[in-house]
C-alpha cells in the first residue's frame, strides 16, 4: 500500500494525522467513538482494524444516529480518564487543520484542505472526509495488517458519500481513486464490466441497452465503448438529479475488488439504502455491519 499521508490530499492534515497516530501507538488503551451511520462504520472500522492488527488495547462505542439528534443538540462523549479518547465526527463542519490540536480527546472531523495537482500544481480546495483520514492513520500504524489491507478500498467510501461530487469536481476524490488503482487495491472499470451494479443508482438508465452493450462489450475497441457509453449516458445527463461528475464515475470508473462481481459504490447503495430508521434497531444493524465490513471486507453479502 502507498503512504496514504505522503499524497497530495493530505499534505496540510499530514501533521495532525501523523501525531494521532503516534498518540495511538503509544496509548495505554484507546476508546473510538463514532455515530450509527453508514458514514461512522465506515470510518471507525479502519481504527479498529489497525487495533486488531497490532493488538492494541481497543473499546468501541457506537453513538445515535444524525438522525436520531435534536437539531442543535450535541452528543455527549465519555472521555476517560485513562488512555486516548477519539471521536469521529463526520456531519461536523468542515474545520481547518490549523485549528486543530491533538490531546488526549482527539476529534477526526471533516478537513478543509488544498490539494496541489499536475506538474504546475495547481491548486484547489477540498474537503478530506472522516473515512479516508481513518484510513491513513490506520495504514500508518498497521501498514501489514491483514484487515488494514482488506478494508483499504474503502477509503474512497467518504468522499463518494460527501455532496461534493454532486456540485463540481472533487479533486480528493479523484486522487484517492487513482492511489487505490495504482497501487492495485481496486480496479478501475466501466459500468459494463461491472457483473451485479445496484440498479436505482442513475436515473434514466435504459436496462435493455447496458444489457445489450453488455454483451458487445468485449468485442468493441476504445472509440466504439466511448460512443455506447455516451449514448447510453445521454438521458442521464439531461436529468438535473445527479450531477456530471458523480455519472462520470458512475459510467466510467466503478471501483472493483479483486474477484468481486460488485462494486464499491453498489454496495455503499445497497447498504445506505437498506439502513434501519427505527432507533431501537440501528445500533445493532450498525454493529453487524461493521462486523462484516472488518472481517470480509465488504459491505453486501
Amino acid at each position: 500500500m502507498n503512504d496514504l499521508l505522503e499524497s497530495a490530499p493530505f499534505d496540510d492534515a499530514k501533521e495532525y494525522l501523523q501525531s494521532i497516530c503516534k498518540m495511538i501507538k503509544s496509548a495505554s488503551m484507546v476508546y473510538l467513538n463514532a455515530p450509527c451511520d453508514l458514514e461512522g462504520v465506515l470510518a471507525i472500522s479502519h481504527l479498529e482494524a489497525a487495533c486488531i492488527d497490532t493488538d492494541l488495547r481497543y473499546s468501541r462505542r457506537l453513538l445515535k444516529s444524525k438522525q436520531h439528534i435534536p437539531h442543535g443538540e450535541k452528543q455527549v462523549i465519555d472521555i476517560k480518564g485513562e488512555g486516548l479518547t477519539i471521536s469521529i465526527e463526520p456531519f461536523e463542519e468542515t474545520w481547518n487543520c490549523s485549528d486543530l490540536k491533538v490531546t488526549e480527546y482527539v476529534k477526526i472531523l471533516p478537513l478543509s484542505v488544498t490539494v496541489r495537482m499536475g506538474s504546475k500544481k495547481s491548486e484547489r480546495i477540498g474537503a478530506l472526509d472522516v473515512v479516508s483520514q481513518c484510513a491513513a492513520i490506520a495504514a500508518k500504524i498497521a501498514p501489514n495488517g491483514a484487515r488494514v489491507r482488506r478494508l483499504r478500498p474503502f477509503s474512497i467510501s467518504g468522499q463518494w458519500l460527501r455532496d461534493s461530487l454532486d456540485n463540481t469536481f472533487d479533486p480528493i476524490h479523484s486522487s484517492i481513486r487513482d492511489i487505490l488503482r495504482d497501487e492495485g487495491s481496486v480496479s478501475v472499470v466501466a459500468l459494463p464490466e461491472v457483473k451485479n451494479s445496484a440498479k436505482g443508482m442513475i436515473p434514466n438508465l435504459s436496462e435493455t441497452m447496458l444489457k445489450r452493450l453488455v454483451k458487445r462489450w468485449d468485442k468493441m475497441d476504445f472509440e466504439s465503448r466511448s460512443q455506447a457509453i455516451s449514448e447510453l449516458a445521454l438521458p442521464s445527463l439531461s436529468d438535473k438529479v445527479i450531477s456530471t461528475p458523480r455519472l462520470e464515475e458512475l459510467f466510467w470508473h466503478r471501483l472493483l475488488i479483486g474477484g468481486e462481481e460488485q462494486d464499491i459504490y453498489s454496495q455503499i447503495h445497497l447498504t445506505k439504502a437498506d439502513w434501519p430508521s427505527d432507533e431501537n434497531l440501528i445500533k445493532s444493524h450498525s454493529s453487524t455491519v461493521l462486523k462484516g465490513l472488518i472481517s470480509q471486507g465488504k459491505l453486501t453479502n
